[in-house]
């Protein structure tokens, strides 16, 4: 069971349009316009705050316009209420995805003492066994 969303989208905010899929499929593909494609204007919508809705559009990378509106193209299935849902439920996924905000930068940390001077001595142990693959000295 997936975690319940913080901001669901709301059903005005969402356009979708039926177009004929592409790929294999024969007579149906040729008849039938399974395929939805989904638009959501993130950068005008309400529903979510603005920090959210920023990282939505940098989310949706090449799949948002320039005036944020979120383009999706769901032709997954042969039914047009299917790839309905799959579309809607992929941009939920993006919003969920979208509203964790990203963890804080970490803090550099300097090597302790003790962690140089392993490191030192690990170099120095490694440097002996390559000295002496050498070549053994004629007497």
């Amino acid at each position: 069971m997936s975690p319940p969303t913080l901001y669901p989208f709301d059903e005005d905010e969402i356009s979708e349009s039926f177009v004929r899929a592409s790929g294999p499929g024969g007579q149906n593909v040729n008849k039938v316009s399974t395929a939805v494609e989904l638009r959501f204007d993130a950068a005008a919508s309400l529903s979510f705050p603005e920090d959210v809705r920023d990282r939505l559009i940098k989310l949706a990378g090449s799949r948002a316009t320039k005036d944020g509106v979120i383009v999706l193209l769901a032709q997954t299935f042969r039914t047009q209420d299917r790839n309905r849902q799959d579309a809607r439920e992929r941009l939920q996924g993006m919003i969920d995805r979208a509203s964790v905000p990203p963890p804080p930068p970490r803090k550099k940390t300097r090597p302790t003492r003790a962690a140089r001077e392993k490191r030192l001595e690990g170099k120095a142990i490694r440097s002996t066994v390559k000295k002496l693959r050498g070549r053994v000295g004629e007497d």
